[in-house]
């Protein structure tokens, strides 16, 4: 499938693959998505805003040129603005595929990291030469000063212009925590919502922080997604415990939001509201106790995004929404196309 690669976060022409429970498909409109959602349902979307996680810089001992991209914190805590884990490139930037950038430096704990106006050490390697967990000096107000005025959206070379980073928030961004946006929610615009509201759908929010999609390297991104910090509102379980009392479907808007909910999930299929962690992978062994459906955007078999959809249909309705979409000509990643997956009853998976 084509990139997008332009960044728009609602053209008129965009596609939306519904991939119905008893595994039929239909091409139609993204304009009509509230449509395609059935009275008394609750959307959920993930209203994380995205920060500018990718700061330039140099690695000291050296000098040669680096890339930090900012891919994981332990909470959402705005006061915690000190540690990170970080993906590191040698020199380069958006504009070369991450699969064909340099490695960089050899990095030690100790190192010290020139980010701008921002000086950072590097407290530990995790597991993989490009994979670290670094320390920020300063405090919390002149960390997030730095890397506000330093840093830029997180990029890909598919889209060969620079983004700005109102190109990566969702019209409800709030906590600016995202380290990559949750992209699913571009749909979402004033008249959407108006409309879902007329139609008798339910709407309410989680905050988790997105992380880095793609790394470029092979071993390194069979680890992702990393452990996300999130926050549940009571509001939300509110919501949820209605649409459930209601006979009524959970979509999720976006991967974001399946991690959040299944993570705060007990196994009575209750959901505990407040912060947490999300950790690990959802997949095909995966049982979901919360989200009946989910619309997202495009992704390719082997992403960690199309492993967490392999939790709704069974491989061989995967396969044939992926070549319905090639032939269809659907466009992928973050400014692409959408499908909306309905889950279908475990019994009746057969991968």
């Amino acid at each position: 499938m084509r990139p997008a690669t332009q960044p728009r976060q609602r053209p008129p022409d965009a596609r939306l693959l519904l991939v119905r429970a008893d595994g039929s498909l239909e091409h139609v409109s993204r304009s009509s998505l509230a449509e395609q959602l059935r009275r008394g349902d609750l959307l959920v979307a993930n209203d994380a805003a995205t920060l500018p996680a990718s700061l330039s810089g140099h690695h000291v001992a050296t000098g040669r040129p680096i890339e930090v991209r900012l891919a994981g914190r332990d909470s959402l805590d705005g006061a915690d603005a000190c540690a990170f884990t970080a993906v590191v490139f040698g020199s380069g930037d958006f504009r070369t595929r991450t699969e064909d950038r340099p490695a960089p430096p050899a990095l030690r704990p100790g190192d010290e990291l020139s980010l701008g106006p921002l000086s950072a050490v590097v407290v530990a390697r995790r597991g993989h030469s490009r994979l670290v967990r670094l320390r920020f000096r300063g405090s919390p107000d002149l960390i997030w000063d730095g890397i506000t005025r330093h840093g830029r959206p997180i990029q890909y070379a598919h889209v060969p212009e620079p983004l700005a980073l109102w190109d990566v928030w969702s019209r409800i961004a709030a906590r600016p925590v995202a380290f990559e946006p949750p992209s699913a929610g571009f749909v979402l615009d004033w008249a959407l919502l108006a409309s879902l509201e007329k139609r008798g759908i339910a709407f309410a929010t989680v905050t988790l922080a997105a992380g880095i999609s793609s790394t470029g390297d092979a071993a390194l991104d069979r680890r992702l997604p990393l452990d996300e910090p999130y926050d549940v509102p009571t509001a939300t379980v509110s919501h949820i415990q209605a649409a459930k009392a209601r006979g009524a479907r959970v979509v999720a808007l976006g991967t974001t939001v399946v991690r959040a909910l299944e993570r705060a999930a007990d196994p009575d299929g209750s959901v505990r509201p407040g912060p947490g962690v999300a950790s690990g992978r959802i997949g095909p062994e995966t049982e979901l106790r919360i989200v009946d459906a989910i619309i997202t955007g495009v992704h390719q078999p082997g992403e960690s995004h199309h492993e967490l959809l392999r939790a709704f249909a069974p491989d061989p309705v995967l396969r044939r929404a992926a070549a319905a979409m090639e032939e269809g000509g659907y466009r992928s990643h973050e400014f692409g196309d959408s499908m909306l997956v309905e889950r279908r009853p475990r019994s009746e998976r057969f991968y």
